[in-house]
């Protein structure tokens, strides 16, 4: 009898610590505005997250890695990323009815490679003492000899700006944006340069009058004691609410090629795409759920009801190439 328990005991203390249920997250979202829903997640679930943060590099470290990268997920800050996640061939198909349910077929890429989490507009901001509010603004009227001169940008090559031109290629095709390029090339009040908050900034200070920006940086600058004055002296503009809407850009999610944790992670892109997930991602850092009907922050909803362009992310990330170009060819950054 105590030869045989002994036998047991032996058994019980060789066999394997059950593994914990995890997944490992690699985001270009910084760890404050993802923490709280990933520690919510956690507490539904029981599966533990880890996070590794980068401003930049993850993308790559992704790709050198290969095989033996931990990364299950890749959580995104600009549509730019998701799509040379996909490009590079590092991604997998994200296959979920309930992510199906939750967001919009223009917000998902076709084979599911990719998932939109939240929307950001492209806003242009008018000075309130020398422009006013501008209502009926489009992004065509930005080549308008009217704004010679009033006109700050950041670089017409960054992901924002070339956006919003592959969405002009979509919509007016290669030769009317290149001309629609050249006319804003010369309504600029001095070369591109800065961020979004910088020609903000820049209209504060009398430089210009009129700004490209995106629209959660003016909830980021209403909430900073330093930068409130500027947004203070603007109004944010939603262009072309009399035709095809406004441009939009979105964070996002990725499914890795080579995810170990695949079923985790399919549960925490379910998560991030439902209610209180969506909320809270998208009232944390100032921008638009991608779930229809889930509550705006009180600061966003602030800014008005919009009509945001419904042309899929996908159908105008085939122009973005042709975008940079044109953008090359009238020297836009010279």
């Amino acid at each position: 009898m105590k030869k045989a328990l002994a036998i047991l005991l032996s058994t019980v203390t060789c066999l394997p610590a059950m593994a914990a249920e995890e997944i490992n997250i690699y985001s270009f979202r910084q760890p404050f505005l993802i923490q709280p829903i990933l520690d919510d997640f956690t507490k539904q679930t029981g599966i533990k997250t880890n996070v590794v943060f980068a401003k930049k590099g993850l993308i790559e470290r992704v790709k050198r890695e290969g095989k033996h990268s931990r990364a299950d997920v890749v959580l995104t800050s600009n549509f730019s990323a998701l799509m040379q996640l996909e490009s590079m061939d590092l991604t997998q198909p994200i296959k979920s009815d309930v992510v199906n349910k939750n967001v919009p077929a223009s917000f998902r890429d076709p084979e599911g490679q990719w998932v939109a989490l939240t929307k950001r507009v492209r806003n242009v901001y008018s000075s309130k003492e020398r422009l006013g509010k501008l209502d009926t603004l489009t992004y065509e009227e930005l080549a308008d000899v009217k704004y010679k001169g009033k006109i700050c940008t950041r670089s017409g090559k960054h992901p924002y700006n070339l956006g919003l031109v592959a969405s002009m290629v979509a919509h007016h095709g290669e030769a009317e944006t290149k001309s629609w390029l050249e006319g804003v090339k010369a309504n600029l009040a001095r070369k591109p340069q800065g961020n979004d908050r910088a020609q903000v900034k820049a209209v504060k200070e009398g430089l210009c009058d009129l700004a490209l920006g995106n629209s959660y940086y003016f909830g980021k600058m209403l909430q900073d004691e330093k930068q409130k004055p500027w947004a203070d002296s603007v109004y944010i503009n939603f262009p072309n609410q009399k035709n095809r809407g406004a441009h939009l850009n979105v964070s996002g999610v990725v499914l890795t090629k080579y995810s170990k944790n695949k079923e985790n992670a399919l549960k925490l892109i379910e998560f991030m795409t439902d209610n209180k997930a969506q909320n809270m991602y998208a009232s944390m850092n100032m921008e638009y759920p991608v779930k229809p009907g889930v509550a705006l922050s009180e600061l966003v909803a602030s800014w008005g009801e919009f009509k945001e362009d419904n042309l899929p992310l996908s159908e105008i990330s085939k122009y973005r190439p042709l975008a940079l170009k044109l953008i090359d060819e009238v020297k836009f950054d010279l």
